[in-house]
């Protein structure tokens, strides 16, 4: 039979020197915390008592099968429960001080801060009344742009970019648009694309073909030209004014990421979405999304839904310029992640609610050219 441990915990005790000057030794250091530093070396040693208790405990339950703790002698023992209750509230204390000198966390940078900009602030009241300002003041548009055309991502695998061309747009209300594409160099016509809203129609000479289809999405097809529609140019270039009266405008107060000027690092800035749920028969479902930079209080993004609440186009407006007392976008990018193709436009040139005739929007089939149906 084994005799109860004697003073286990005051040796421990009693061997803790007064002040530990250890040196911290090599740890981890990309995480900020060290291994033997001075605090972690007492918790080597309050970790040495926890150990001794547990002995203690685990001999203590292994003689208690043997003894009778209540007799010794035809006398009752208390040294026995008292020893036995001593060494469980030493386990309960070490067990709640241990964790607080072990490595138990870690601190690192935050990647990004919020922005320093000035901001100004809006009610939603005030959001769609700049939308349907902007909607109301331009009814045409006449722009020479840059277009650069991507197509791929995380379906195909990869992301071809094709050489930026020149090109003509055409636009007018209520949904006339049409979009011409010269070849670098020749300045020979690339593509010809006209819509008048339900119909569009495409002519690409360098294949002698003239394709007409609706202005719905279809399959998507593997030619670059072939997934482009006139009427996602036309919701890009002229936002739409909110209806009322079958449409509810919900604000929300979000941030985007943005490139400090000053410090040319990423930094997050606060903006204003407006949520635009429309309403299709019985149901409502959200129908796009205008994202506010709240340091001028303009369109930077536009979101556009399915019934089923997928995005079907994202587009960026970036670099105002005001014309003819408009402030239009001097970059607008388009991105269609369904069928995983970018549209860039860089506006060289731009007249605002100029004079644009009938006919402008005529494209009559080329004879001998290849009709085709999307």
């Amino acid at each position: 039979m084994h005799g109860r441990p004697q003073g286990g915990a005051s040796l421990l005790t009693n061997s803790l020197p007064a002040r530990i000057r250890a040196p911290p030794a090599i740890g981890h250091d990309g995480d900020q915390c060290h291994v033997l530093t001075p605090l972690a070396l007492a918790t080597t040693y309050v970790q040495l008592l926890l150990a001794r208790c547990l002995h203690c405990l685990m001999r203590r339950g292994h003689e208690g099968r043997q003894w009778r703790p209540y007799l010794r002698n035809g006398r009752r023992t208390k040294s026995v429960m008292m020893d036995g209750s001593r060494c469980s509230r030493i386990l309960l204390l070490l067990i709640a001080v241990v964790p607080l000198g072990g490595c138990l966390s870690r601190s690192r940078p935050v990647a990004l801060r919020t922005s320093t900009a000035n901001l100004q602030t809006a009610t939603g009241k005030d959001l769609i009344e700049r939308i349907n300002a902007q909607a109301t003041e331009i009814q045409t548009l006449k722009a020479t742009v840059g277009i650069t055309v991507s197509v791929g991502g995380s379906k195909l695998g990869k992301i071809t970019e094709y050489q930026e061309i020149r090109g003509y747009i055409l636009a007018r209300k209520p949904s006339s648009l049409r979009m011409i594409g010269l070849f670098p160099i020749l300045q020979s016509h690339l593509f010809d694309m006209v819509s008048s809203g339900q119909e569009f129609k495409l002519w690409i000479p360098s294949k002698n073909q003239f394709v007409v289809g609706g202005n719905e999405e279809a399959s998507p097809s593997t030619q670059p030209l072939g997934n482009l529609r006139p009427q996602v140019i036309y919701d890009a270039l002229l936002l739409q004014a909110i209806d009322l009266r079958s449409e509810l405008a919900v604000l929300e107060a979000n941030e985007h990421e943005v490139i400090d000027h000053r410090t040319q690092k990423a930094t997050l800035q606060p903006d204003y979405s407006l949520n635009i749920i429309k309403q299709n028969g019985r149901e409502w479902y959200l129908s796009r999304k205008v994202v506010f930079d709240r340091t001028d209080l303009r369109p930077h993004q536009q979101l556009l839904y399915d019934e089923h609440g997928s995005i079907v186009t994202d587009v960026h407006y970036d670099e105002y310029r005001e014309i003819n007392g408009v402030c239009f976008p001097k970059n607008i990018q388009i991105w269609r992640p369904r069928e995983e193709y970018s549209i860039k436009l860089q506006v060289t040139k731009l007249t605002i609610n100029g004079p644009i005739m009938d006919d402008q929007f005529v494209l009559q089939l080329p004879a001998g050219a290849g009709l085709a149906s999307r």
